[in-house]
């Protein structure tokens, strides 16, 4: 019994020895097929901070994005490191989006790679050279590589919180210590998180109409300066003020210089179709729906229990769609959201409880009576912009009006 527990305890060390053998093995290799790490720049490295403008591709290029650039001609390097990178066939994509939890990583090229693309967009590039020292141009550059390590390049994006501007802003400031002086930093913008977002929405309306839909109270908080770098073109403007000490105690403009490496060409947009927009479908659809329904009402003394149906059943549709990401995310983004006060997910099932010819007058009204009070609820608490939160709400609201009427006298 003890050789056989001695020989057991030998190849658990032996496999342990193994283990370890191997993991740094495969770390070796990983540093030797990734040729920039531990590389010393030399004193003519240039960095500087890349800014593209908002797109009109889809969502996920409304608000711009952020790179940090080496240039070291002396080493051949010209290297942009970029945020913000994922997997569109990823598995589990939509649960994963939803939750929060779809991995993100940094990506490497070079400008020239980039540059066809955001051109063919149409969105702006602009580059600022920044002051820093060569100690910490090799210190962003070191972190930089390591993050780039295939075990560290993977991480989880927050919309407001971690995304391609954030971290930028966090490296470079954190490289730079005290000497970096933001003059906006600390300054309240008098916009929230919320209201940030809108400004880049204004003209993808149906866009701007899901995402206020989507986000909750915390969207909501009023932002400083430091905050507002979440998006690409604050992060640039205000390092644009920011000033750097050098080691002499000397206070110079934190960005050296400024260049447009392309510049977008502004799409009219001043001519929108009314009809084809939220407050334009929204509005017409309240009007003939109340008219309908009053309609119905006096002149023929009817509730049309399948008109409550259609819409509250696609209310709380809409409901349990929008509670789903507050339950599942690790974030807050969409937590405490009002508009699940008059979209309330509880619609399904009691609407169709209370649809029922078994449901008494009294559930009835109790039912319209709770729903009506929660629907103005929402009505003074959300945010969302334009005529939505008014118009929809409404149509609920004269349907609970109608019903408890009609319940009430019949």
């Amino acid at each position: 019994m003890i050789t056989i527990s001695l020989k057991k305890i030998k190849e658990c060390k032996t496999f342990r020895i193994e283990q370890t053998f191997l993991y740094v093995l495969l770390l070796g290799l990983s540093l030797t097929f990734h040729p920039s790490f531990g590389t010393k720049l030399s004193p003519s490295a240039k960095v500087s901070l890349i800014t593209y403008g908002p797109g009109d591709d889809d969502i996920s290029s409304a608000f711009g994005h952020t790179e940090i650039r080496f240039v070291d001609t002396e080493l051949g390097i010209d290297r942009n490191y970029s945020y913000g990178g994922f997997n569109h066939h990823a598995k589990g994509f939509i649960l994963k989006f939803l939750q929060g939890t779809l991995p993100y990583y940094l990506a490497v090229h070079s400008l020239a790679d980039a540059l066809p693309y955001y051109q063919q967009s149409n969105r702006s590039i602009t580059e600022q050279i920044l002051n820093l020292s060569h100690a910490q141009s090799q210190q962003l550059f070191d972190a930089l590589e390591k993050n780039y390590l295939l075990q560290n390049r993977y991480y989880q994006y927050k919309f407001y919180y971690d995304n391609c501007a954030t971290r930028p802003r966090d490296m470079i400031a954190a490289v730079c210590g005290d000497s970096l002086e933001i003059p906006t930093k600390s300054e309240m913008t008098g916009k929230s998180y919320r209201d940030w977002m809108n400004e880049y929405l204004e003209d993808k309306p149906w866009y701007q109409l899901g995402m206020n839909m989507a986000i909750g109270h915390p969207s909501d908080q009023q932002l400083n300066g430091w905050n507002a770098m979440y998006l690409p073109d604050q992060l640039s403007a205000q390092l644009e003020n920011a000033t750097v000490t050098q080691s002499n105690g000397r206070k110079i403009p934190f960005v050296k210089s400024k260049q447009a490496l392309f510049s977008s060409v502004k799409a009219n947009t001043e001519y929108r179709s009314w009809i084809s927009a939220p407050d334009g479908v929204f509005t017409i659809l309240a009007i003939l729906l109340i008219v309908f329904s009053i309609a119905r009402y006096v002149y023929n003394k009817k509730a049309d229990r399948w008109l409550d149906l259609t819409l509250f059943g696609v209310s709380g549709l809409a409901g349990w769609l929008l509670l789903f990401p507050w339950v599942i995310r690790d974030d807050d983004v969409t937590s405490w959201n009002p508009v699940l006060l008059y979209l309330m997910p509880f619609h399904i099932p009691f609407i169709f409880v209370i649809s029922m010819n078994s449901a008494s007058p009294t559930l009835r009204r109790l039912y319209f009576a709770v729903t009506a009070g929660l629907i103005l609820g929402g009505m003074i608490f959300s945010k969302i912009p334009g005529v939505f939160d008014f118009i929809f709400p409404a149509v609920l609201l004269s349907r609970c009006l109608l019903n408890w009427l009609h319940t009430h006298k019949n």
